[in-house]
């Protein structure tokens, strides 16, 4: 019997995964526990195993993002076809064997031979054979009444993605036919909606109101699919005008997909959903210095680890979040929640893109033990070894750029926290003893925070215990 390898769930937040490569080779036998495929999302990379014994069979290539639950490929039993009507792919035919040339003089007199047909051959495989196309473009497809045979693939190889399926769906030129949706009763005023990322993101893309769209799924449940029929349904000119169009600008195209496009949805959609303020604040770094030059002195031997000045900003940040419980909040739905546990995640710049290991507890954790798990989480990151539990359940976040000789920056709040503390350099300044100037060290940090939980003064008191922390550093060693 068939065995589905699917695209897993990795953590709540997750809305897609991208196969970085196929480990098993396709039609290559395997065994329970076997590595299949490897996968990415916007926080780890992480090993798909088989679920029991069987030959391999891939239905999605690799590079091929999809959706949790989503098919990936099959493991078969010997002479078992994919229950999805998927062909097993054949061995690719014998090279046929060139003609001997013909002379010029005798070719004259000769009929000459018709070229191969290699188009038509072509063209026949793609009809009558399988369509190239991703599972969760079928699935799409089949949900929107599309023809695939009629759909221009984007994908590697001309493969038919699900944005190629829906941008066929809402094509103004109407060569898809139209499906009618069914609308539910809209939920009570106040009632939450559920509403998943993926699907806010494509409302966003056409400039859909999401709140006007009726969600077809379990208790309301809005998908990308009900965003894209309420669009149809609003007609080709009002769809045509909401879709953003390529402007064949001149250069390199990237792609963004797989960790950088989650990145880049997650914070756009970070500014379009909170009330983000930033404001900076000075800090004399003197003394934090010279604590770390004497735990250096003393050895690893003794403290465990030297700690870094971002090391310093967690520990005072953990601290100051006791002391300022609305600054570790969320919100959900119409409520602010003031959490239970304080996990200082930290910006780790990895492979790919940006990722936010958490330090779990970081309040119960002293400066030294605080410098050893981020350390240690630091390296995992940029191997991409993080384990799900390690970049889960932060609760606040900080992130240093001061490393690359910035001052002060707007960082942007890693959802669904309500705050991030940025970190600048350390820079020679001069404060003022009297009518003397005297050289001093100081750093800016840059607290960003949203105004929905926490008002202007608020926000500037958790600012400013975080600074008395940093200029009172023997506090922090726990």
């Amino acid at each position: 019997m068939a065995t589905k390898i699917r695209m897993p769930k990795l953590g709540l937040t997750m809305t897609e995964g991208t196969i970085t490569e196929w480990v098993a080779e396709a039609g290559q036998k395997v065994t329970k526990g076997s590595v299949v495929m490897t996968i990415e999302t916007d926080k780890v990379e992480e090993e798909v195993s088989a679920e029991g014994d069987g030959i391999v069979f891939h239905s999605a290539k690799a590079g091929e993002t999809l959706e949790p639950g989503e098919i990936a490929g099959w493991l078969l039993a010997e002479g078992e076809a994919p229950p999805d009507g998927s062909k097993v792919q054949e061995p690719p035919p014998a090279p046929v064997e060139e003609p001997t040339p013909v002379p010029v003089e005798e070719a004259s007199s000769q009929e000459q031979p018709s070229p191969e047909p290699q188009a038509e051959i072509r063209i026949e495989e793609t009809t009558e054979g399988r369509v190239l196309s991703s599972p969760n473009a079928r699935r799409v497809a089949a949900e929107q009444g599309v023809d695939l045979s009629a759909v221009q693939g984007t994908g590697p190889e001309g493969r038919i993605t699900s944005e190629d399926v829906l941008a066929a769906a809402v094509a103004p030129s109407g060569t898809a036919p139209e499906k009618p949706t069914t609308q539910l009763d809209r939920k009570e005023e106040g009632q939450l909606r559920l509403v998943p990322f993926a699907a806010r993101m494509a409302a966003e893309r056409l400039g859909v109101n999401v709140e006007e769209v009726s969600g077809t799924g379990p208790d309301g449940r809005v998908s990308r699919t009900d965003v894209y029929n309420y669009a149809r349904s609003s007609g080709p000119k009002a769809v045509a005008a909401r879709t953003p169009q390529s402007q064949g600008v001149a250069g390199e195209r990237i792609p963004m997909k797989g960790m950088r496009g989650i990145i880049a949805e997650r914070m756009f959609s970070s500014l379009q959903q909170m009330a983000q303020l930033t404001l900076t604040m000075d800090v004399e770094m003197d003394r934090a210095i010279a604590l770390r030059e004497q735990l250096k002195d003393i050895g690893t031997e003794e403290v465990g680890a030297v700690p870094g000045y971002t090391d310093f900003v967690i520990a005072a940040v953990a601290q100051a979040l006791r002391q300022h419980p609305g600054a570790n909040s969320q919100v959900d739905g119409d409520d602010i929640v003031l959490l239970d546990e304080i996990n200082v995640g930290m910006a780790v710049a990895a492979p790919g893109g940006l990722v936010v290991p958490v330090v779990h507890g970081t309040d119960y954790l002293g400066l030294t033990e605080i410098a050893q798990e981020t350390s240690r989480l630091a390296a995992a990151a940029r191997e991409k070894k993080l384990s799900l539990a390690e970049i889960e359940g932060g609760t606040f976040s900080v992130t240093a750029l001061g490393m690359f000789g910035v001052d002060a920056f707007t960082p942007v709040i890693n959802p669904p926290n309500s705050g991030i503390l940025g970190v600048g350099r350390i820079r020679d300044d001069v404060a003022w003893e009297g009518d003397l100037p005297v050289r001093v060290k100081r750093m800016t940090i840059s607290l960003t925070w949203d105004h929905r939980v926490l008002d202007g003064a608020p926000a500037a008191e958790f600012a400013a215990t975080i600074k008395n922390l940093l200029e009172q550093p023997l506090r922090l060693l726990g």
